[in-house]
């Protein structure tokens, strides 16, 4: 099936993912180190720097990575092969 892919998949990726591991990190902290403040600190931190990080990484592979894509020929040209 080809699909055009808009940037705003890749935010909405990086939002979702970030909630997910935010609170996953803000857990691990709070546990960790039995602090409330050291749990938030630590996940607002993230919540700032690591969505930036994702989304120029899904970009870079996006752009600049084939690793794991393979070509498919639309569909009118796989019914005159067959």
């Amino acid at each position: 099936m080809d699909v055009v892919v808009h940037k705003r998949r890749h935010i909405a990726k990086t939002v979702t993912y970030r909630l997910l591991s935010t609170g996953a990190g803000f857990l691990a902290v709070w546990l960790g180190t039995d602090s409330l403040k050291a749990g938030a600190l630590f996940s607002a931190a993230e919540l700032v720097f690591k969505p930036v990080l994702y989304y120029l990484h899904e970009r870079l592979w996006y752009r600049y990575v084939r690793y794991g894509l393979e070509p498919v020929a639309p569909v009118a040209d796989r019914s005159e092969a067959g």
